[in-house]
This record gives structure tokens, sequence and C-alpha cells, in this order.
């Protein structure tokens, strides 16, 4: 993965973090919405940055976003110099 590709993926992966985050602060509320966009924001991550050419179990791991946030913590530092 080039460099361009791992500062987005940390971008988005930062986005990802501030909406999970969201989430779990806002657990009274309707939360549908938030948890929506955590939903397409991973599965936007795993097909624009191809994460299972890294990951190869990654795509089990969407239901859970803080095992995926995890994963892909540790593909960013794999690649990473």
């Amino acid at each position: 993965m080039d460099k361009l590709s791992i500062q987005r993926l940390k971008k988005t992966l930062a986005y990802l973090e501030s909406k999970q985050r969201e989430l779990k602060r806002q657990s009274e509320n309707d939360t549908r919405s938030i948890e929506s966009m955590i939903k397409y924001l991973k599965k936007d991550m795993l097909e624009q940055f191809k994460l299972t050419d890294y990951d190869i179990y990654i795509k089990n791991e969407m239901i859970n976003t803080e095992t995926f946030i995890r994963s892909v913590k540790n593909i960013i530092d794999d690649h990473s110099s």
C-alpha cells in the first residue's frame, strides 16, 4: 500500500472512530442513522482500500466495529514506514 493510501486510510479510520465514539455516547437516543453511517463507512473502506488484500479475515470482522478498527490499525502499522 502506498503512502498516500495509508494517509487516506488513517483519515478515514479516524472518522470511523469518531462515529463509533458518538454512537456510544448516544446510547439512549435513536442511533439508527449513526449505525447506518458506520456500516456504510466500513463497507466503503473495505472496497476503496481493498483491505481484504491485506487481511483476508477482515470481511468477517465487519460485524464488530471495534474489531474492524483494530484490524485496520494493524494494516496501517504493517504498511507504514
